[in-house]
């Protein structure tokens, strides 16, 4: 993997029940300058035991299987935003249903990767999820457009400019602040404002729920 520019180390776990995949993921992140993978879990009941026993900081990504024993990765997605908002999730799975692509996002997933990713993409992923963007697959994100065009707009569009239903659709597309920018040819600081006027509308707290907002609602 190619080396970033990123100042600081990205704390990343793993949920994933294959033992041998786990560790593949783990293995391509060793020595990695600017992510440290240190923590994985077969299922998310022992992730839960070990975010609940204060042995380390939670991390900033984590990555999680949908197709969990046990409690479901849409479940746990579910119950750990609501614990610790905080923490960037990317679904990890071999899925590519409609049904299971919306509850994740839902239920407050930041992004959506297939399991036949390479290591270079989770790690873009990984980048991308940290600066704000929704990562997702390009046969993921081909469904959620389709998605999109079944949805009938609602009869409130939340009172969004045009500038702001543009940079919606950029987030959408996956897009973190920094490239929305350079896209626009705007300001890092019009674009963070622009950002803050669309949690405000759209009565969210996050990058991610604006994006589930915007495509369950067919907002762009």
């Amino acid at each position: 993997m190619k080396g970033t520019s990123k100042k600081s180390s990205v704390r990343t776990w793993i949920v994933e029940d294959n033992d041998m995949y786990r560790q593949t993921v783990a293995e391509s992140f060793e020595g990695h300058p600017q992510i440290s993978l240190s923590q994985n879990f077969p299922n998310c009941e022992e992730l839960f035991d070990f975010i609940e026993s204060g042995t380390e900081n939670p991390p900033d990504v984590l990555l999680m299987d949908i197709g969990l024993p046990g409690m479901s990765g849409i479940e746990g997605v579910k119950q750990l935003k609501e614990a610790r908002p905080g923490i960037q999730i990317i679904m990890f799975t071999v899925y590519q249903d409609n049904d299971r692509i919306f509850r994740a996002l839902c239920n407050g997933a930041s992004g959506y990767l297939l399991k036949n990713s390479t290591a270079e993409e989770i790690e873009k992923a990984i980048f991308d999820a940290v600066e704000g963007a929704a990562p997702i697959n390009p046969q993921i994100a081909k469904k959620v457009l389709e998605m999109f065009f079944t949805v009938q707009p609602p009869a409130n569009d939340y009172g969004l400019t045009s500038r702001e239903k543009e940079i919606l659709e950029l987030l959408v597309e996956g897009f973190s602040k920094k490239k929305i920018a350079g896209q626009l040819y705007v300001s890092f600081h019009t674009v963070d404002s622009h950002i803050k006027n669309i949690y405000t509308k759209l009565q969210v707290n996050s990058g991610n729920e604006a994006v589930a907002k915007a495509l369950r609602e067919g907002l762009i």
